[in-house]
């Protein structure tokens, strides 16, 4: 019985080794493949043998690093460095990780994030301090970003300029408008007095009109009254 499953388990472990040995042969085909189209610039069909190969093993570094390289060649930025964050992750030789942080530099510097792409060449050197053409990147994104961070704040002090400039003028449109309110407001007072003169001479006039009006009663009244009284002879 123990013969029985020695030899069972014995047939498992080479199916298994098989397999094993089945699927890293593939690997490589897919990979030594992608090289090839990845050589004769056929980036779409490199693309496919890239991918075919981490189906066959996800945790590829190999077939990870081809993958964001073909990927960048496309144009496909977003997704290079997605490829190359995840390889940077399982990736422990450091000539590879020196090559990927390069290329991440490469990428970022590109899309004018010179503050991390300045930060990816200097993970490249301390995984490859000899190389000197990210020591040259690096030079390059380091001066960029000083230009940037200048430019930025010369923006910054027209915008600042611009806007008490702009304060200025509303304060001066403020102080002509309460100016313009003061010199109309001794008109509006005067029209008011000038109103109420001529309607005090109205008045005065109404009242004269009325005393004229009395006296000529009177006197009318005192005619009348005179020729009642007077005597026949």
């Amino acid at each position: 019985m123990r013969m029985l499953q020695k030899k069972y388990i014995g047939m498992v472990l080479l199916l298994l080794v098989a397999v094993a040995a089945s699927a890293q042969k593939a690997e490589r085909d897919f990979i030594r493949k992608g090289n090839r189209l990845f050589k004769d610039s056929v980036y779409v069909d490199a693309e496919v043998n890239y991918r075919k190969a981490l189906e066959v093993n996800p945790k590829s570094t190999i077939s990870m690093f081809n993958l964001g390289n073909t990927l960048m060649q496309q144009n496909k930025l977003k997704e290079a460095m997605k490829q190359y964050t995840s390889t940077t992750k399982i990736e422990k030789d450091k000539s590879n990780l020196a090559q990927i942080y390069h290329n991440m530099g490469v990428i970022l510097q590109s899309q004018k994030d010179y503050a991390k792409a300045v930060e990816a060449y200097k993970q490249s050197l301390r995984n490859n301090p000899k190389d000197d053409e990210t020591r040259y990147n690096l030079a390059l994104a380091q001066k960029m970003l000083k230009d940037q961070q200048q430019n930025q704040q010369n923006q910054d002090q027209n915008q600042q300029n611009k806007d008490q400039e702009q304060d200025k003028k509303d304060q001066n449109k403020d102080q002509q408008q309460n100016k313009d309110q003061q010199q109309q407001q001794p008109q509006s007072q005067k029209d008011k007095n000038d109103m109420s003169k001529e309607n005090a001479e109205q008045l005065l006039n109404s009242v004269m009109q009325d005393e004229k009006d009395v006296q000529d009663k009177v006197k009318k009244q005192q005619i009348l009254q005179g020729g009642r009284l007077e005597k026949d002879w």
